[in-house]
């Protein structure tokens, strides 16, 4: 871990001062996306209904764009939510995805297994963060990811790096985070491989929504 940070910081350094320049030298943003255009169903998954968020909690994100849906898997009546943050620009610095490590168990959600997993999509592999947490009986598979138009990244550090390295090239510094949650009923490796299968349908239908 020792070792892995001090790989990190000096990256993130880097990435800071490649968002100065970026800064100095203006930003050109995409348009707003339609997140409302998702399709009702992400595989075997079916749209159930939209969660209202409240205005506090927007405050706190401060997202340009929100999604926060509510899904049941059709074979096995697991109960599913798609949520996205979608940012147009992190140039302000204040305008970025909370990390799930601090905001979860923040919330009373304490960590039982963490880690990253591949998944198979049809829109090619991405890597992500999958988690089973848990509040008192309560248990939930996450999985989450940081989307970038051309990448979908598991690590704050790197997608820290990233924002900075595109923000030079592409003069583009629009992000998403996106949260699969699935709760348990009764079997942890049914849930975390029920988010999985959620997750792996989801990614490309957002891939085409989202600013590319």
């Amino acid at each position: 871990m020792v070792e892995r940070r001090a790989i990190l910081v000096p990256l993130f350094l880097v990435a800071q001062g490649l968002l100065a320049w970026s800064a100095a030298h203006r930003e050109t943003p995409p348009a707003f996306p339609d997140l409302d255009r998702l399709p009702a169903n992400a595989g075997e998954w079916g749209f159930t209904g939209a969660n209202q968020t409240a205005q506090d909690l927007l405050e706190s994100l401060g997202p340009d764009r929100l999604l926060d849906r509510n899904y049941v898997s059709t074979p096995t009546a697991l109960m599913g939510n798609l949520f996205v943050a979608w940012y147009r620009s992190q140039l302000a610095g204040n305008r970025q995805p909370h990390s799930p490590q601090m905001c979860l168990p923040g919330s009373g959600w304490m960590p039982i297994r963490t880690g990253e997993v591949t998944l198979h999509t049809t829109a090619g592999p991405i890597r992500v963060n999958r988690w089973l947490v848990a509040k008192g009986p309560q248990r939930v598979a996450v999985l989450y990811w940081y989307q970038k138009p051309q990448r979908v990244l598991a690590g704050e550090w790197t997608a820290k790096f990233w924002l900075g390295v595109d923000a030079l090239r592409d003069r583009r510094t629009d992000l998403a985070f996106v949260r699969v949650v699935v709760w348990s009923a009764g079997s942890d490796d049914g849930a975390l491989a029920a988010g999985a299968d959620f997750a792996t349908a989801a990614y490309p239908q957002l891939r085409d929504a989202l600013p590319r």
